[in-house]
């Protein structure tokens, strides 16, 4: 069963780091943040914000990386040890220069001449085993790997350097200032003296050094007309929301509640004990924070999706329509609020609700395909409704996106023996049915 707790929508990330499988974590007011901050930096990069993607991924590491593709993944231990939206901005900055200059691919180069090295090794010490030198054969094989680890190291630092150089190219020309990634490199350089880590040997990093990376940026950045702009008051506002509520549903409810005491009034910290009380089973106060936030603002969608959140998580459908709808409506149909509303309308058991709940569900999955609960609850609208060929293509649908291939297959098949033939829908189940297919078979071979 899905994880899928107030706001923030849970979905498995595998593979997206070398043995990682970690969660995707979704949420509306964050994405729209995302693409506020990153929009001007992804254009100034000859990119189009529409292609260029951010995730958020729930790992406590402060680190953002790239994967392949036109993706930047982002950490919430970033988002938290981050202090301001300008900081996050310069570590997007650098991940963005890795997508533009394709480090990714080059990264393969990189790889391949390290093991060129280390198979010229392990022949080299063969022959000396063979010629009667064993001692010899595993000095040669060691060293192999030693220079082959250098090799690959030295090649991480230069892509790193040139990431930094670039990602600063890009601040400058989108006009946002470059202390943020400044001031982030020295936040790393103090967790290395803090932890000790100041004596490092610097050919054995894959980065370069902290405080060589500060050096090097900082005549470029400081000399950008933008360096002394003042930091984007709604921006800020923004961050401090998205930050508290990620604290509070990500943290443990008691490191929560000690970072944003009961007496904290602000309009964080009622966001993010909102969420700790409610991860911690305190629907009462729950609803209390939400009800102080929402009489703070009565119209924010943000906390009316909150309110309706909490409010179908806690056995009551009907209640939450209404914050719902509002909330989808202030937000023009976002994706994943509407997701929650249909979802809210299923829940309330209530026939006369389903055909609404299949509308906004179809609207969510036109808008965002690459949301398998959204596409779950779309089949499930489906079935109460009685068509059953196009709930079995929902249900495809969400099975593919999460790797099932088997359940793919299985109910891409039976939505095509239900749908007229060479109709939209049904092509679209065929090509699930090919698609997923053909994956079960490469896995066969493996």
């Amino acid at each position: 069963m899905k994880r899928f707790i107030a706001a923030f929508l849970v979905i498995m990330l595998v593979g997206a780091r070398p043995a990682a499988a970690q969660e995707i974590l979704r949420d509306a007011e964050t994405e729209a943040l995302f693409a506020k901050a990153f929009k001007p930096i992804i254009e100034a990069s000859g990119l189009s914000p529409a292609n260029v993607k951010v995730v958020l991924v729930q790992d406590d590491e402060i680190n953002a990386f790239t994967a392949g593709g036109q993706t930047v993944y982002i950490n919430s231990g970033l988002i938290e040890a981050a202090d301001n939206i300008n900081q996050v901005q310069g570590v997007f900055a650098h991940e963005l220069g890795h997508v533009a200059d394709g480090h990714v691919i080059l990264a393969n180069r990189g790889e391949k001449s390290s093991l060129g090295v280390m198979i010229l090794s392990l022949v080299l010490g063969a022959a000396a085993a063979a010629a009667g030198s064993p001692e010899g054969a595993a000095g040669i094989a060691a060293a192999g790997q030693r220079a082959a680890l250098g090799n690959y190291l030295a090649f991480s630092r230069v892509q790193e350097a040139t990431a930094d150089a670039t990602g600063a190219k890009f601040l400058n020309q989108a006009g946002i200032s470059g202390k943020g990634m400044l001031a982030f490199f020295k936040k790393l350089y103090n967790e290395q003296y803090r932890y000790g880590y100041t004596d490092v040997d610097p050919f054995l990093q894959s980065h370069p050094l902290s405080g060589d990376r500060i050096a090097n940026l900082s005549k470029t950045l400081q000399e950008s007309p933008a360096w002394n702009k003042p930091d984007d008051p709604a921006l800020e506002t923004a961050f401090e929301r998205v930050k508290a509520k990620l604290k509070g549903y990500v943290d443990d409810p008691k490191d929560t509640l000690q970072a944003y005491p009961p007496s904290d009034q602000s309009v964080e910290a009622h966001y993010a004990r909102a969420y700790a009380y409610h991860k911690g089973g305190y629907p009462q106060k729950a609803r209390a924070e939400t009800a102080a936030l929402i009489k703070a603002d009565p119209h924010d969608p943000y906390f009316l999706e909150l309110e309706g959140q909490i409010l179908l998580e806690g056995g009551d459908p009907k209640a939450a329509i209404a914050p719902l709808r509002e909330a989808v409506e202030l937000t023009n149909y976002q994706p994943l609020i509407t997701t929650t509303f249909g979802h809210a309308l299923i829940a309330t058991e209530n026939p006369a609700n389903y055909p609404e709940a299949v509308k906004v569900l179809k609207q969510a999955t036109v808008r965002d395909d690459n949301n398998p609960f959204a596409w779950y609850q779309l089949g499930t609208a489906y079935a109460r409704t009685g068509d059953q060929p196009r709930a079995q293509l929902a249900t495809a649908e969400s099975a593919a996106m999460e790797g099932d291939d088997q359940l793919a297959v299985m109910s891409a098949r039976q939505a095509m023996a239900g749908l007229p033939p060479n109709t939209p829908d049904w092509i679209r189940a065929q090509d699930i049915a090919m698609t997923s297919g053909n994956a079960l078979d490469d896995k066969k071979d493996n």
